[in-house]
């Protein structure tokens, strides 16, 4: 199984929380997005918290990715939210991607890799990819690979 986390691309500077993406967001996005399908990455399914930045960032990324079972808005990704209430549902025969923000995207991250969500292990970049996988026989996760759409 491998997880792909994605932080949704950047958004216009305002303090409306339903604001999508900015030209530049959608611009990393996709950019970011063709990368990783030149790569191969195939998630079975993506999901998203259902704002419409992350919405926005999901259907730009399943337009190139192709997920057999769609682009989906689900409970539990906002900032706020547990990272362990996530961990129950991961099935490790599936590739998923999830588009949510920060700083839950880096808690679920320092969660499946450490085992507590306040170490964290990665800094996420807007419109970034963080994948995960998973040694089975050791039920342990590690970082695999990032393409972040800057280097800073």
């Amino acid at each position: 199984m491998a997880l792909f986390l994605v932080q949704h691309g950047r958004t216009p500077e305002s303090d409306d929380p339903e604001r999508g993406l900015s030209d530049e967001g959608r611009a990393d996005v996709t950019r970011i997005g063709t990368v990783a399908k030149g790569y191969g990455v195939a998630p079975a399914r993506i999901f998203h918290g259902g704002k419409p930045r992350a919405k926005e960032t999901a259907k730009l990324l399943a337009e190139l990715l192709a997920p057999a079972g769609g682009v989906v808005a689900r409970q539990g990704l906002a900032p706020g939210d547990d990272p362990g209430a996530l961990r129950a549902y991961l099935d490790p025969a599936e590739n998923l991607m999830l588009v949510g923000h920060v700083p839950f995207l880096e808690q679920l991250t320092g969660l499946l890799v450490t085992g507590t969500a306040e170490r964290r292990v990665v800094r996420f970049q807007p419109g970034g990819i963080v994948c995960l996988d998973r040694e089975p026989e050791r039920r342990s996760w590690f970082v695999k690979w990032m393409l972040q759409p800057h280097i800073d």
